[in-house]
């Protein structure tokens, strides 16, 4: 018999129709599991060796004592009242190897330290698209690890440990050799750095609070084309360190009380094509430190109490700093060099004794934001306790009036006389 060949749209819509059935017949197959210690799944990985690809599994509230769990297929794992998992100091607790995993609503933790393995609550390794949100970590030595992971998400998370030494704790959120992650609304404390990146690009770290670790709230090197908005960085060994990086966007940050010998609010190392804008600055030893880093642009910032506002290295290049305010810092800008490439122009410096004779809002004379007194407390910092000296306040005005070591090129040709968008004291 001749077979004569079905009708285009007929076909179609027997192909359609085909593929839905499928689809049905595979959401259908998905289940939920509940882990209960007095149900028929009594244990997280009893519940992990029944699964299969798009189930539920579903944890109760209680304390369940196992570790080392591997999640190899498409799963969500969610809990319910609260439930901790932990590995009783044995090692890891969830290491993920599967795409599009979700982990919810629960506590991990308690991985116990290791000088020869990287313990972490949660691992990803090698994976794409997988989501760990509402989690609480609790004295794990790496919070949550990623490694060789990209579109992951990482969401209104709670990570904790009291190290009291960088030895002591791993970093509360790391990712190596990552890609498009998203990194938002965490709270990272007691951890050596809160949030590691290295070789992890097209990132987005969003309204974030590291506190109180050990070395830096943030710390990323070799990370191009990464975005950070919105984030608190406080009481901080340092706030943020960007190392060996090109286009890094910081918008909108907070940079406050990293205070120390050698504590800054922002470090920057040999960065190029970035810009850092609309942040706050306070209360920190040093707001922004730069060596080697070119083509920056520095604009709409507030830098207020700081030791030093700004420290900038001979070896910075080409760098801009507008409509920025200076406000009550101990030394607004200090430089190791006579000369500098970098342009200072329309900031406003409270420090500036100028006037504005035609009331355009700029100053009709040039400010010189660099003091010698800083050049002498850099070699010698014990000099500082003659800050407030009568020697100090005539080394100034003589610096001023005839400039011998101050660079004449670092200065600001066009001074603000109110700090920009009413950015007041």
């Amino acid at each position: 018999m001749k077979a004569f060949p079905l009708p285009g749209f007929f076909a179609r819509w027997m192909l359609a129709s085909a593929i839905l059935c499928f689809a049905a017949q595979a959401t259908c197959a998905a289940r939920t599991i509940r882990v209960d210690r007095g149900g028929a799944v009594p244990s997280v990985a009893a519940a992990l060796r029944l699964a299969a690809p798009g189930d539920d599994i579903v944890i109760a509230a209680g304390r369940y004592e196992e570790g080392g769990l591997d999640v190899l297929c498409r799963v969500t794992i969610r809990g319910e009242g609260n439930p901790m998992v932990t590995a009783r100091g044995r090692g890891g607790v969830f290491i993920v190897r599967a795409n599009g995993v979700s982990i919810r609503d629960l506590a991990v933790g308690e991985t116990g330290r290791s000088d020869i393995e990287d313990r972490a609550a949660i691992k990803l390794v090698g994976v794409r698209d997988c989501i760990i949100e509402r989690v609480t970590v609790r004295d794990a030595f790496f919070g949550l690890y990623l490694s060789k992971s990209a579109r992951c998400t990482i969401r209104d998370c709670v990570i904790t440990r009291r190290a009291t030494n960088e030895s002591s704790s791993g970093n509360g959120i790391h990712s190596w050799s990552g890609d498009s992650l998203l990194i938002e609304n965490n709270r990272i404390e007691g951890h050596r750095d809160g949030i590691y990146l290295e070789f992890t690009k097209h990132t987005f770290v969003i309204g974030n609070t590291s506190i109180g670790n050990v070395r830096y709230g943030l710390h990323f090197m070799f990370s191009d084309d990464n975005t950070y908005e919105r984030n608190v960085f406080t009481r901080n060994g340092s706030g943020v360190a960007v190392m060996y990086t090109h286009r890094v966007h910081m918008r909108g940050n907070v940079f406050s009380r990293n205070w120390g010998g050698a504590a800054y609010g922002l470090l920057l190392k040999e960065i190029t094509d970035s810009e850092i804008e609309d942040n706050l600055f306070e209360g920190n030893t040093t707001g922004l430190y730069a060596e080697g880093g070119a083509r920056i642009l520095v604009r709409d910032n507030v830098f207020r109490g700081n030791g030093w506002a700004v420290r900038l290295m001979a070896n910075c290049t080409d760098n801009t700093f507008t409509r920025n305010a200076f406000l009550r810092n101990t030394f607004d800008v200090s430089t190791n060099s006579t000369s500098s490439s970098s342009a200072f122009r329309e900031n406003h410096w409270e420090a500036y004794r100028g006037y504005d004779l035609d009331r355009d809002g700029i100053g009709d004379v040039p400010y010189r934001p660099v003091r010698v007194f800083s050049y002498i407390v850099a070699k010698n910092p014990p000099a500082i306790v003659l800050l407030n000296s009568f020697i100090v306040g005539l080394l100034d005005v003589t610096e001023r009036v005839l400039p011998t070591i101050t660079p004449i090129a670092l200065s600001d040709a066009r001074p603000l006389m109110q700090p920009p968008r009413g950015r007041r004291p």
